[in-house]
């Protein structure tokens, strides 16, 4: 098992992307989400988010289907 990324996005984005990959039981994670938070530029570096290498595909799949 080792952590991939499946992709980078807005901290807000991030933790709807990890909602929506967890309903479909994937487990994932964010990183850098507290990044730079003492001078205010987190807002400003992507989360990545991050699955299990088993599930790259299938995240990335659920993550660019519109439905």
């Amino acid at each position: 098992m080792s952590l991939v990324e499946v992709g980078r996005f807005a901290r807000n984005e991030a933790n709807i992307v990890i909602g929506r990959l967890e309903s479909e039981g994937i487990m994932a994670i964010a990183f850098d989400e507290g990044a730079s938070i003492a001078d205010g530029s987190q807002f400003f570096i992507p989360v990545r988010v991050m699955v299990d290498d088993e599930d790259a595909d299938a995240a990335r799949k659920i993550i660019t289907d519109p439905a």
